[in-house]
């Protein structure tokens, strides 16, 4: 039976709370809170089913190594010690990604050049050949992360920020992030239990995480790839059997979800992102405006929507937001 190891999992300020609460509802162990990460330990399957299952998480990273460094030679050294061979192959390509909070090193580039070093250093002795750099499209993406002199040495088990579901085809001005529009409604309370309404939708995206919420659809069903799916221990039967068994853990949802948006051009994009998402039968998406709306449905209702604010688009504030309230107070009261 394989090992637990630790992993990572980064987040937004605020929803550490949230993601706590997910990774031990989906069974992870010694869990531990942190600014903007929350810890955890499991086996590789689950690190499959947190990539895909986690609604609030951002990335999920597994630590490899940690090590004290004070210079740029004991950064190289600390690099060394590690089996690189264990993660990457000669023909294999790899990128770096860091995050600096030191007196000791201040500036990413470098440190993501002189871990560079020592990997194809290492390789160069071992083996004669090197793997190369890909900023694009890596087959490993290794994060180096340096607290005071603490260097921790992980590798990034999603790839692509997991905010990118992979349903999304078009946006608007200002798209909200599928994260944050996942959190505010697990903060919201929201569970499926009511109607639910989002009377300025945009592309799309809070009816989509309503909606895949509300039928416990794992939130990253929809993307095409995650990191780990290129490493040397990737297991595809594994993935399967995972994926099946949180898709067996999907439910029924007997209320409506209605999105609509007073310009055309936002219910097209909406209306493609739901149909991406294969969330048509539980979605609706309409041309209306809100403030000549009235609630269309009997029974309790979640409204959550995000209006303009600052200068992410060209509204007159007060006005905008005094008509919000007398909207709801005269069109949706009960």
């Amino acid at each position: 039976m394989e090992e637990n190891f630790k992993m990572v999992a980064k987040t937004l300020f605020g929803f550490e709370d949230l993601l706590e609460k997910e990774l031990l509802q989906l069974g992870a162990q010694k869990v531990k809170k942190g600014t903007r990460v929350v810890s955890f330990y499991g086996d590789k399957g689950f690190m499959y089913k947190a990539n895909l299952a986690l609604r609030t998480a951002l990335k999920i990273l597994k630590p490899i190594y940690e090590f004290k460094a004070f210079n740029d030679k004991s950064l190289y050294d600390g690099i060394q010690k590690i089996n690189w061979s264990n993660y990457l192959t000669p023909h294999q390509t790899f990128v770096i990604e860091t995050t600096l909070h030191s007196e000791h090193f201040n500036h990413s580039q470098f440190v993501a050049l002189k871990t560079k070093d020592a990997i194809v250093d290492q390789f160069r002795t071992q083996t004669g050949n090197r793997p190369n750099i890909d900023k694009d499209f890596p087959d490993v993406k290794i994060h180096v992360h340096i607290d005071r002199d603490l260097v921790t040495v992980s590798l990034d088990t999603s790839g692509e920020s997991l905010h990118k579901r992979g349903y999304k085809s078009a946006t608007n001005i200002a798209p909200i992030n599928e994260v944050l529009a996942a959190g505010m409604l697990l903060l919201s309370g929201w569970d499926g239990n009511s109607h639910f309404l989002d009377p300025m939708c945009g592309s799309g995206t809070i009816v989509a995480e309503a909606a895949m919420i509300a039928c416990n659809i794992p939130a990253n069903i929809n993307r095409k790839e995650f990191a780990f799916e290129k490493w040397n221990d990737w297991d595809s039967e594994l993935f399967d059997k995972i994926l099946e068994s949180l898709l067996k853990k999907t439910r029924d949802f007997h209320y409506s979800i209605t999105g609509f948006d007073k310009a055309s051009s936002a219910v097209v994009k909406a209306k493609d992102n739901i149909r991406n998402a294969n969330l048509d039968e539980f979605v609706k998406i309409s041309e209306a405006n809100f403030f000549e709306s009235n609630k269309q449905k009997e029974g309790p209702l979640l409204i959550v929507f995000n209006p303009p604010y600052g200068e992410r688009l060209n509204v007159e504030m007060e006005r905008f937001y005094r008509e919000i309230g007398d909207t709801l107070k005269n069109n949706y009261a009960n």
